[in-house]
């Protein structure tokens, strides 16, 4: 169920999804996994284009929020703050961006500092592979929630 409301939720939120094709995977509180296909976000050398697998990577990371909170039932406005990624390898197949839960302890506190201030931050990390699972991209972000 989540995969479909998270997939919906970005379709409907931000364009740039449908121009990507993105493809919701996994949503769940464990991990969040987005594809997309090489031919909409290739760049002039036949490889992805960086801005797509750092969109990617950021979709990922903001979806695993989304969700976090949903299950919570937080209703709240999500941002970046900060981000940066690394790119370790041309990708030259579909991209597929993975962002895990955080630790346990980040993840308690963040909980803690937003059911007490209705606002909190987090860093979230994401993962950029190709098809054979040969990491392309690391990624880090500060997410802020805010409650509406």
């Amino acid at each position: 169920m989540q995969v479909k409301a998270l997939h919906n939720y970005l379709r409907g939120a931000i364009p740039l999804v449908d121009a990507m094709q993105v493809v919701t995977r996994a949503a769940g509180p464990d991990e969040v996994v987005l594809s997309a296909p090489l031919a909409p976000n290739v760049n002039h050398q036949d490889t992805a284009f960086g801005g797509s697998i750092a969109a990617l990577a950021t979709l990922a990371c903001w979806g695993w929020l989304w969700t976090h909170l949903r299950e919570s039932g937080a209703d709240a406005r999500l941002v970046v703050a900060r981000s940066e990624i690394d790119y370790l390898k041309p990708l030259t197949t579909e991209l597929i961006a993975r962002c895990g839960a955080p630790a346990a302890a980040e993840l308690n506190a963040f909980d803690k500092r937003f059911a007490g201030r209705k606002r909190a931050r987090i860093v979230l990390r994401a993962s950029v592979e190709d098809t054979q699972g040969i990491l392309c991209a690391r990624y880090s972000g500060v997410f802020v929630a805010d409650e509406r």
